[in-house]
């Protein structure tokens, strides 16, 4: 799944006021780190990682890489945040608009 430019935006305006859910840490991207992006997109479809200085991997690749280990889309990086969507499977939460 690919998201247009006019699903990005709405998912990024959405994602503004949310804070981080899990942290990658020091030891990088762990599949304990994996496992919880995984559970926190089930319940929440649209997430905020904060990728901590001390990481050994970059904002972007480290957002690019769990996206793709739980895929996902990897709507936005900021600063040291990657903001990650998956629709949910049953009973989704956040309707897109139709594309551009």
């Amino acid at each position: 799944m690919s998201l247009t430019s006019k699903q990005r935006r709405h998912l990024r305006s959405l994602a503004h006021h949310l804070d981080p859910v899990v942290l990658v840490g020091g030891n990088g991207i762990t599949p304990q780190v994996e496992q919880a992006v995984q559970n926190e997109l089930e319940s929440h479809e649209l997430i905020k990682v904060r990728i901590h200085r001390d990481a050994p991997v970059n904002v972007k690749i480290g957002g690019a890489e769990l996206a793709e280990s739980c895929s996902a889309e990897l709507v936005q990086t900021i600063g040291r945040m990657a903001v990650l969507y998956k629709r949910r499977e049953k009973d989704p939460d956040i309707v897109l608009p139709k594309g551009e």
